[in-house]
C-alpha cells in the first residue's frame, strides 16, 4: 500500500514564516540520514511520523529519489540499534526528541515484485510527464527574468486585449490548454529483455530480470538484475551470456548503473532532477484523483514509440493491482474504520488510511469499469440477459445501473428469472444475480442477496407487482418510468445514502466502498464485496430489511439498535410498518434497505436510496426516489426546533451552508461580516454548521426533530391514524419548507450575489449546499426571470442535461469504430444545423417519432431513445450500424424541449438554440459526458463546425464517497469565524493546523488543502505580508489547476487574487497578465455576460488607474457599467459600485463635474437599497460634498480670468479627432440625465466641429508647481521619469490632458503631500467605504464574504499599502 505523497516537512516550516510552534502539537527535531551511496541528508521529523512517512521523505529527495529496496536502520545517542519496520511509527521506537539520532539507509535484497518496482521507479524520475508547471509559475519566471535583464530601463506596460478576446472565445482554446513539459533526453529506452524470463538454472543463482538499454552514444547494453545489484553482461544479440562484461559496471541500482555506463545519462539525469527541483513542490506531487481535462493539445503532438508505454500497456491489467495480487478491498476498508481514534494522532492516522484506501479503491473501480464495457472482462453469469450481467474483478463487484425498457424485459426474460435474487438490490440500480449457492438460499424464507450487487430482474418483477397492488391505476408507461427512476437515479442515491451512515460513526454497522463510474453511455456501479456472500455460505445472513419490496422484513434487535443509533444522527424516526402477511415491524431506516452479516461477522447495511424522506411536492410516475437532500434535512429540522423550543431561530431560510467556497464568485452585500459563506460541493457538512439551534434547559434539539423515511411511499405504516397523519404532515412539511423558504432565499441570495454560481458545475454545488435537488433548476430558472445570467445559466444546464442523456444513448448504440463520428455528428447536430441524411424519408421519420414516443414515456428518468437494444451490440446493432446519423438538428432539439418540459417543468424559449452559450454548453457537456476535444478555433455558426478528427478522448466520469477530515474541516470553520472577527492571530493559527492535518492525511493535492492556502493568504495579506499571501495564493492556485481543472471558476479566482496581490507589490505588469488569465478563464465557464466579468473590469481598470493609464481605466469601468445594469439592473448595489468606481477615476483625473455626477448616481441607489442610515450610504455622501467642494474650488479659480492656452485647445481637438473612442467613454459617462453631462458632449462635438470657440483657461497657481516638483523629486528618487503635472512619463495619456478642457481650463491643481494621501485613500478605499463592499462585490477574487475573503478592499489596502512604495500619480 503506497504511503500518500508528502511535500517534506521544511515545506511546511517555511509556509507558516515559523510560526508554525504556535500549533502546540507539531514539533519537528533533525535526524540525519547516511544514503546507500554515502550522502548524507537532514530530514525533519515528528515523533508520530510512521516509517512510511520517513520512504516517501527520502523518496522525495533528490540525493535519495532513485532508492527504492533498503532497510532503515535507527541509530540512537546511546548507541542502541533499531531496525524500522514499514507501519511502525518512530516513537514506537525510540525516542527522536532527546537528539542523536540517525538513520541509515542499507541496501536490501530484491525479489520479483520490488525489482520491478524499482524499473518503474527509475522509468518515472526520467519523464518529465509528472511535472505539471502552471501558468502562474512560468508568468513569475519570465517576469523576474526580465526584471533582471533591464532593471535599469522602465518598461510600458501593455493594454490586455481582454475586451477583444471576449467576443472570440474559440480563438483562445488553444491558450488553455497546457502542453506537457519540454522532455529532456538521457536515455534512448530502457525495455524488458527478450532473454526473460531468466532461465531456471539462472535463478537458482539469483537472476531476475535482464534489461535492453539503448544509450544516447548509440551503445546497447544488457543488463542483468540480480537479488543484489544491477550489472553489465557479456550477451551477443541472440544469446545470453550472464557474465559481467567488466567489473566496474555494477551498482545497487538501475540509475547508479546507467550513470557508470552513460556520460550523457548522468549529464541528462543531473537537468532532469535539476528541472525538478526548479518548480514549485506542488507541482511534483501527483493528484491521486485528478480532473479530466475537455481541450485536448491541438495540433496533435507526435505519438513515438516508447516500448515501455508499450510494456505498461500490455503488463497491466484493469485493475491497480500487481499481477498475482488482489487487494481485499473491504477487509482493508473496514479494518481502516475499526482503527482507534481517541488522541489526534490517531483520528489522523485513521484518516490517512481511510483517505489512501478508498482513493485506491475508485482508481481500481474506475480501471475495472472500464474494462467492464470493453468487455475486457467476463461476467460471472454469461447465460443471463447481458443488461443483468455481474462482474468480479480484483475484488470489486461491478454491475450496470440498468435503464433498459421494462416492458421489453418483462416480456422476454420474466419466465427465466422469476426465483433469482438479487447480489445487491439496488432497486434495479444495478441488475445482477448471484451464484447457485446463494439462489437456493434466496429462495428459502431468509433470503440474502449480497447487498453487494443489484437486485435482479426477479426483484424488479416482484417489486413492480408490489406497485401495481398499490396502486393499480397507474398505466404501464408510468409504472416504466416509475421503474426506470429507481434504476439510472437510484445509485446517486444509493451513493449518497452511503455516505451518511459512513459520516454517522455507529460502532459496528458497517457500510461498503463504492463508487458510480459512467463511460461510454453505460452506468457501472463499483462495490466492494461482502465476506462470503458470493459463496453462499450464510444462507440466514439477511437480517433486517426486505429483499422482496416488503412482502418480508427481517428483524433482529441487535441490529435495529444499531441502526437506531445512525437514525437518530440522520433525523430518521423509529416507526412501524406492515409486511405482506400484515406483520408489524418497526422500522428506523427505509423498509428496502438490507442488513446482512458476513462471514466476517460485521453488520452491513446496503441499498441506502432512501436514507431520507420522500419529497412531498413530487408526485406521480417516475417520483418514486424524489427525496429530499440531506442538507435540507438538517436545515430543516434545526428550523424546526428552534420554532419548538422559541428560540431564535435561524434567520428565514438560512442554510447550513458547507464550509468552502467551490462554485466562484461570492459577492457579499457587507464587508464587514462573513457570516453567508458560499456553499461548496460537499452535502453532508450542512450537519456541522448553523448551530443557532441548540437546545436550552428545556429546548428541543435538531436531533429531536425526526422524519418518518417511508411516508408517501407504498409501504403500509403501521401505528394510529394520528401518528401516521402526523409523520405525513412532518414530510409534507419539509417540502412546504423547501419551497416556501430555501428556494426564495437562494434566488434572494442570487440576486445580492452572495451566491454567484459561474457554470453548470457551480450552480449544481450551489444548489445541493443549499438543500436543493437539480430537479428545481426550472423553477429556479422561472423565480430569476429578472436576472438574465441566471435564467441563462439555468436554461442551459438544462440544455446540456437533456442533450447529455441523448448523447449517452447515442454512445450505448454505437460501435467501437463509430465512437468519433457519431459524437461529431451529435455536436453537430447540437451547435450547427444538421438535417436528415438519406433518401428513406418515410422510414427515418418512423424512427424519430417512434424514438420521440420512447422518449416521452421514460423522460422521468431522464433518458430519451430508450430500448434494450443498446445492450445487444451483437445482432441488432450490427444490423443499423449507423443509426446516429438519423439524428438531426430538429429532432435533437425537439427532444430537448420534451425532456426539459418534463423532467424539470421548464419551458424553453422557441429560439433555446440560438440563444444558448455555445462555448459553455460545449464545456459543460464534455465534461459532464467525459469528452476531450482539440483545442481549436471553431466556427461555431457554420452547418457543421466539428469533425470526427476534433473527438479526442471519451473519459470514465466517476462519481465517489472518498471521505474528509472532519478535524481539519472544524478548525477551518473556526478559523473562518475568527477572520471574520478580524482576529488574525488565532485565525492563521486555525488555518495552519487545518492545513497541516490534511497535508498529513490527504497529501497536498486536494480541494480542501487549496480552501486553507486561500484562507492563510487572506489572512497574510491582511496582516500586510504580501509575499507570503502570494506564496499561500499560489499554492492555491496549483492544487485547483490540479484537482479542479485549469479552466474551473475556483481556479480563476485564483489567478485573479494573485494579480491583486502581484498589483499589492507594484508588479502591475505580472499583474495584468494574471487578469487575462482570468478573463480567459471566465470567459470559457459562463461568458462574457456575468457579474464576475464585470466585476473582474473594475479591478483591471483600479490597476490601470494606478498606472496612470486613465483611458484604458475608463474603457473597463464603462463596460463594467453596462455589464451590470444589462445584467442586474440600474439600481443594483453593483451598478452603484461601476458608479462610484468611475467617479473615483474622475475625481483622479480631475473631472470633478463627472465625478459629481456619477457619485450622485451611486447615493440614489445606495438610498433605495440601503437607506439613509446606513454607513455605505453616508459615505457615499461625503463624496459628494468633496466633489462639490473640489468643483467649488475649480470655478473659482475659473472666476480669476486665468485663459487656457489657444494651442492647448487645439491640441485637445486633435487628441479627439486621434481617438474618438474617448469622445465615445465621455458620452457614455456622462449620457445620464444631468446638465453638466450634456453641456460637455455638446462642448465636446462643437470642440470637434469647429463650431464654437473653446472657452479660455488660466495659468498656474505656485502650490500646485510645489506639489508637482514634490512628486517629481520623490519619482526621481525612484528612477521614474515624471512629466510636469506629476504623472509617469511612460503612463501620460491624451485624456489627461484632455480633462483640463473639460474643467473649464483648468490645469489640475496638484495636491500638497498630505492631500496627496487623502486622494490615493479616496482612490483606493473608496470602492469599499463608498458603496460598502465596491471592489468587493466587484472582484474577481470574491469567495466568500468580507474583505479578504472576496479581496473586497482589494485595491483599497494595496494601494494604501503602496504609498510608500512608489510616486503617486496626479494630473
Amino acid at each position: 500500500m503506497r504511503c500518500v505523497p508528502l511535500i517534506p516537512r521544511a515545506g511546511i516550516i517555511s509556509i507558516s514564516n515559523g510560526r508554525l510552534s504556535n500549533l502546540g502539537d507539531l514539533h519537528l527535531y533533525p535526524v540525519s540520514v547516511k544514503a546507500q551511496s554515502g550522502e548524507k541528508l537532514e530530514l525533519q521529523l515528528n515523533p508520530g511520523d510512521s516509517v512510511m512517512d520517513v520512504r516517501q521523505f527520502l523518496l522525495d529527495a533528490s540525493e535519495t529519489c532513485f532508492f527504492t529496496c533498503y532497510d532503515l536502520i535507527l541509530h540512537t545517542k546511546d548507541g542502541l540499534v533499531h531496525h524500522l519496520e514499514d507501519y511502525n511509527e518512530i516513537s514506537e521506537v525510540a525516542d527522536i526528541t532527546t537528539g542523536g539520532c540517525s538513520l541509515e539507509m542499507v541496501a536490501a535484497l530484491y525479489d520479483d515484485r520490488s525489482i520491478r518496482s524499482h524499473v518503474r521507479r527509475a522509468r518515472e524520475l526520467l519523464s518529465l510527464s509528472t511535472l505539471h508547471t502552471s501558468l502562474s509559475t512560468s508568468l513569475a519566471l519570465q517576469h523576474e527574468t526580465i526584471q533582471q535583464t533591464s532593471s535599469d530601463t522602465v518598461k510600458e506596460v501593455p493594454e490586455l486585449d481582454g475586451l477583444g478576446f471576449m467576443e472570440d472565445i474559440t480563438g483562445s482554446l488553444g491558450n488553455l490548454a497546457s502542453s506537457s513539459s519540454k522532455e529532456i533526453k538521457s536515455m534512448e529506452s530502457i525495455v524488458f529483455s527478450s532473454f526473460n524470463p531468466p532461465p531456471s538454472y539462472r535463478r537458482l543463482v539469483g537472476d531476475l530480470i535482464y534489461l535492453d538499454v539503448f544509450t544516447l552514444e548509440g551503445h546497447k547494453v544488457c543488463i542483468t538484475g540480480t537479488t543484489k545489484m544491477f550489472y553489465v553482461n557479456s550477451s551477443s544479440e541472440d544469446t545470453l551470456d550472464p557474465r559481467p562484461a567488466k567489473a566496474a559496471c555494477e551498482a545497487t541500482t538501475l540509475i547508479g548503473l546507467l550513470q557508470k555506463v552513460s556520460p550523457k545519462f548522468k549529464k541528462g539525469f543531473r537537468e532532469i532532477l535539476e528541472r525538478k527541483a526548479s518548480a514549485h513542490p506542488f507541482e511534483n506531487v501527483q493528484s491521486l484523483l485528478p480532473a479530466n481535462s475537455w481541450l485536448g493539445i491541438y495540433p496533435l503532438p507526435d505519438h513515438k514509440r516508447d516500448p515501455a508505454r508499450a510494456e505498461d500497456a500490455w503488463a497491466l491489467s484493469y485493475g491497480s493491482e500487481l499481477i498475482g495480487m488482489q487487494r481485499d478491498w473491504n477487509e482493508e476498508l473496514q479494518s481502516c474504520r475499526e482503527f482507534p481514534h481517541t488522541t489526534l494522532q490517531e483520528r489522523i492516522l485513521r484518516d490517512r488510511a481511510l483517505y489512501k484506501v478508498t482513493c485506491d479503491f475508485v482508481d481500481a473501480a474506475i480501471s475495472g469499469a472500464v474494462g467492464v464495457i470493453n468487455r475486457c472482462i467476463p461476467p460471472i453469469n454469461p447465460t443471463d440477459p447481458e443488461c443483468f450481467h455481474m462482474y468480479v474483478h480484483n475484488n470489486i463487484f461491478f454491475s450496470f445501473a440498468v435503464d433498459a425498457d421494462l416492458g421489453q424485459m418483462l416480456k422476454e426474460n420474466a419466465s427465466s428469472v422469476k426465483s433469482r435474487c438479487g447480489q445487491f438490490a439496488e432497486h434495479s440500480a444495478n441488475t445482477e444475480s448471484i451464484p447457485d449457492s446463494l439462489e437456493q438460499a434466496s429462495n428459502s424464507s431468509k433470503t440474502g442477496g449480497d447487498s453487494n450487487a443489484c437486485k435482479s430482474e426477479g426483484s424488479k418483477v416482484e417489486e413492480v407487482s408490489s406497485v401495481r397492488d398499490v396502486a393499480s391505476d397507474v398505466s404501464a408507461e408510468a409504472q416504466m418510468a416509475d421503474s426506470e427512476q429507481a434504476t439510472y437515479a437510484s445509485a446517486n442515491n444509493d451513493l449518497k445514502g452511503t455516505k451518511a451512515y459512513q459520516e454517522a460513526e455507529v460502532p459496528g454497522l458497517y457500510n461498503l466502498a463504492m463508487a458510480i463510474i459512467d463511460y461510454r453511455g453505460h452506468r457501472v456501479v463499483a462495490q466492494s464485496i461482502i465476506p462470503g456472500i458470493l459463496q453462499g455460505d450464510k444462507s440466514d445472513s439477511l437480517l433486517y430489511g426486505s429483499v422482496d419490496n416488503g412482502k418480508k422484513i427481517c428483524w433482529n434487535e441487535a441490529f435495529h439498535a444499531k441502526v437506531l443509533e445512525a437514525a437518530k444522527r440522520l433525523h430518521l424516526k423509529e416507526h412501524e410498518v406492515y409486511d405482506g402477511s400484515g406483520n408489524v415491524v418497526k422500522l428506523a431506516a427505509p423498509v428496502e434497505c438490507k442488513g446482512i452479516v458476513g462471514s466476517d461477522d460485521r453488520h452491513y447495511l446496503l441499498d441506502l436510496m432512501r436514507v431520507t424522506p420522500r419529497d412531498a411536492n413530487c408526485t406521480g410516475p417516475g417520483s418514486r426516489f424524489c427525496v429530499l437532500r440531506p442538507e435540507l434535512v438538517t436545515a430543516f429540522c434545526q428550523a424546526e426546533a428552534a420554532e419548538t423550543s422559541k428560540l431564535t431561530p435561524v434567520p428565514e431560510g438560512e442554510v447550513p451552508i458547507a464550509p468552502d467556497s467551490q462554485q466562484g464568485s461570492s459577492v457579499s452585500a457587507d464587508v464587514n461580516t462573513e457570516s453567508n459563506v458560499t456553499p461548496s460541493n460537499s452535502w453532508d457538512t450542512a450537519e456541522e454548521h448553523n448551530k443557532a439551534a441548540q437546545p436550552t434547559e428545556s429546548g428541543m434539539s435538531s436531533e429531536d426533530v425526526l422524519l418518518n423515511p417511508n411516508a408517501f411511499t407504498e409501504f403500509k405504516l403501521a401505528g394510529s391514524e394520528v401518528e401516521i397523519a402526523a409523520d405525513e404532515a412532518g414530510v409534507r412539511k419539509a417540502g412546504k419548507y423547501l419551497l416556501d423558504v430555501v428556494l426564495p432565499k437562494f434566488v434572494q441570495d442570487l440576486c445580492t450575489l452572495e451566491v454567484s454560481p459561474m457554470d453548470g458545475q457551480t450552480l449544481t454545488e450551489a444548489l445541493h449546499a443549499q438543500g436543493i435537488n437539480v430537479r428545481y433548476i426550472g423553477k429556479v430558472a422561472d423565480m430569476t426571470k429578472h436576472l438574465s445570467h441566471i435564467r441563462d445559466l439555468c436554461a442551459t444546464e438544462i440544455v446540456v442535461r437533456a442533450a447529455k442523456h441523448i448523447l449517452k444513448d447515442v454512445l450505448r448504440e454505437s460501435q467501437d469504430h463509430d465512437l468519433g463520428p457519431a459524437i461529431a455528428h451529435f455536436l453537430n447536430c447540437f451547435f450547427g444545423q444538421i438535417l436528415l441524411v438519406g433518401t428513406k424519408g418515410s422510414a427515418n421519420n418512423m424512427q424519430i417519432r417512434t424514438s420521440k414516443k420512447d422518449q416521452v414515456s421514460h423522460q422521468s428518468s431522464g433518458n430519451s431513445n430508450k430500448g434494450h437494444s443498446r445492450w445487444n451490440r451483437g445482432s441488432s446493432t450490427r444490423r443499423n450500424q449507423s443509426a446516429y446519423k438519423h439524428i438531426t438538428s430538429d429532432n435533437l432539439w425537439a427532444d430537448i424541449h420534451e425532456f426539459s418540459k418534463f423532467k424539470y417543468q421548464f419551458e424553453l424559449p422557441e429560439d433555446a438554440r440560438l440563444l444558448v452559450k455555445k462555448v459553455s454548453a460545449i464545456r459543460n457537456l464534455c465534461q459532464k459526458v467525459g469528452l476531450a476535444i482539440a483545442s481549436r478555433k471553431y466556427d461555431l455558426a457554420a452547418v457543421a463546425p466539428f469533425q470526427a478528427s476534433d473527438i479526442l478522448n471519451l473519459q470514465p466520469v466517476v462519481k465517489h464517497s472518498v471521505p474528509v477530515c472532519s478535524e481539519a474541516r472544524n478548525l477551518v470553520e473556526t478559523g473562518k469565524a475568527r477572520l471574520a472577527e478580524g482576529m488574525l492571530n488565532e485565525a492563521y493559527a486555525l488555518f495552519s493546523e487545518a492545513f497541516s492535518l490534511l497535508q498529513q492525511v490527504t497529501g497536498p493535492m486536494h480541494r480542501e488543502v487549496a480552501n486553507c492556502c486561500r484562507y492563510l493568504a487572506m489572512v497574510l495579506y491582511h496582516a500586510g505580508d504580501l509575499t507570503g499571501a502570494i506564496m499561500q495564493q499560489h499554492k492555491e492556485l496549483i492544487i485547483n489547476e490540479r484537482c479542479l481543472g485549469l479552466d474551473h471558476p475556483d481556479t480563476a479566482h485564483s489567478y485573479g487574487n494573485m494579480a491583486l496581490f502581484y498589483h499589492g507589490l507594484n508588479q502591475t505588469e505580472l499583474a495584468l497578465q494574471h487578469m487575462s488569465r482570468t478573463l480567459l478563464l471566465l470567459s470559457l465557464s459562463c461568458g462574457s455576460d456575468h457579474p464576475d466579468v464585470a466585476a473582474t473590469f473594475i479591478n483591471i481598470a483600479m490597476m490601470y488607474q494606478d498606472i496612470g493609464k486613465m483611458n484604458i481605466a475608463l474603457r473597463y469601468l464603462q463596460e463594467a457599467l453596462k455589464k451590470n445594469e444589462r445584467l442586474l439592473g440600474e439600481e443594483h448595489i453593483q451598478t452603484a459600485v461601476c458608479y462610484h468606481a468611475l467617479a473615483i477615476a474622475f475625481n483622479c483625473m480631475g473631472a470633478y463635474k463627472l465625478s459629481l455626477q456619477h457619485e450622485t448616481k451611486t447615493y440614489d441607489i445606495l438610498v433605495k437599497q440601503l437607506g439613509e442610515e446606513d454607513s455605505r450610504t453616508r459615505d457615499s455622501q461625503n463624496w459628494i460634498k468633496t466633489f462639490k467642494m473640489r468643483d467649488l474650488q475649480v470655478n473659482a479659480q475659473k472666476q480669476k480670468g486665468q485663459a487656457l492656452n489657444a494651442a492647448s485647445a487645439q491640441k485637445a481637438i486633435d487628441i479627439l479627432k486621434a481617438h474618438p473612442d474617448l469622445v465615445q467613454a465621455f458620452q457614455a459617462a456622462a449620457g445620464g440625465p444631468g446638465a453638466a453631462g450634456a453641456s460637455v458632449n455638446k462642448s465636446l462635438n462643437a470642440a470637434i466641429m469647429g463650431e464654437t470657440p473653446l472657452p479660455r483657461g488660466r495659468g498656474v497657481d505656485e502650490r500646485a508647481a510645489r506639489a508637482a516638483a514634490e512628486v517629481r523629486k520623490k519619482a526621481a528618487a525612484r528612477g521614474l521619469l515624471v512629466r510636469p503635472h506629476g504623472v509617469p512619463a511612460q503612463a501620460l495619456p491624451p485624456l489627461t490632458q484632455l480633462l483640463n478642457i473639460i474643467n473649464s481650463g483648468v490645469v489640475q491643481e496638484a495636491p500638497t503631500d498630505a492631500e496627496a494621501n487623502v486622494s490615493n485613500k479616496e482612490a483606493s478605499s473608496s470602492t469599499v467605504n463608498g458603496t460598502g463592499n465596491a471592489t468587493e462585490n466587484g472582484c474577481v477574487g470574491g469567495q466568500e464574504g468580507p474583505a479578504p475573503v472576496g479581496l473586497g478592499t482589494g485595491l483599497a489596502s494595496l494601494d494604501l499599502k503602496k504609498q510608500k512604495l512608489k510616486p503617486k500619480a496626479t494630473t
